[in-house]
């Protein structure tokens, strides 16, 4: 059961981001894994059980992330993470899809959901789902924006696609798109109603989420017609 992070797991971060390399983590490898990976974890599948329950229709799957980078994309970086992460997407989503997210990082924590590995042809139906029906987006936008807390966020086309100059044009005229709430370390980061706070977040972004997921699976079937 989540009980909230401790400061050593903000230590932990501080010092891997000061000191990103092998022996350094390997003399802190088990305050890594007590204080950050142990609560992270919890965290997910408190808030997966939680969304699984008020949408038990469903087919979520919790995803964790690793504290290593990749070795072939170092570019540069040290061999390790300053943030840890969980995802909570459709059981058929594998690298691409929308999801629901929380990250913890040596600065700050942040939740949301997003569309962050959009191919091209997703974010053209996402377009069309918008020319035919623009009225239907607006309200599940207003809906959200209601609720506050959230920020806009994904990269933006040079080249505006369309609708430039009406409300719409910030979500047309993206590559991909995520909505993100960021937040400073403060008493929900310590506290056991954290998971209730993200499904209670989760809840709100559900109507995009299930939006997003239409033209997901709509670009999908289009790309299986073709011959």
């Amino acid at each position: 059961m989540f009980q909230g992070f401790s400061q050593n797991a903000i230590d932990f971060l501080w010092g891997i981001s000061l000191n990103n390399e092998r022996g350094w983590f390997m003399a802190h490898k088990e305050d890594y894994q007590a204080h950050l990976l142990r609560p992270t974890r919890e965290l997910g599948e408190q808030v997966y059980e939680a969304l699984h329950e008020k949408y038990p229709k469903e087919p979520f799957m919790l995803k964790m992330s690793r504290i290593y980078r990749d070795a072939r994309r170092l570019h540069g970086q040290g061999p390790y993470k300053d943030h840890l992460w969980f995802s909570i997407k459709h059981g058929s989503i594998l690298l691409e899809g929308p999801m629901f997210w929380f990250e913890i990082g040596a600065a700050d924590y942040s939740y949301g959901m997003g569309f962050y590995s959009a191919t091209p042809s997703q974010m053209e139906a996402f377009r069309r789902s918008l020319d035919a029906n623009p009225a239907r987006f607006e309200r599940i936008v207003r809906k959200i924006e209601r609720g506050g807390g959230f920020r806009l966020t994904g990269e933006e086309y040079k080249r505006p696609k369309g609708h430039a100059d009406d409300p719409l044009g910030r979500w047309y005229n993206r590559k991909r798109i995520g909505l993100e709430c960021s937040r400073d370390y403060d008493a929900a980061l310590y506290s056991p109603e954290l998971p209730e706070i993200l499904s209670d977040a989760y809840a709100k972004l559900m109507p995009m989420y299930e939006y997003f997921l239409e033209f997901y699976h709509s670009a999908d079937s289009e790309k299986g017609e073709q011959p």
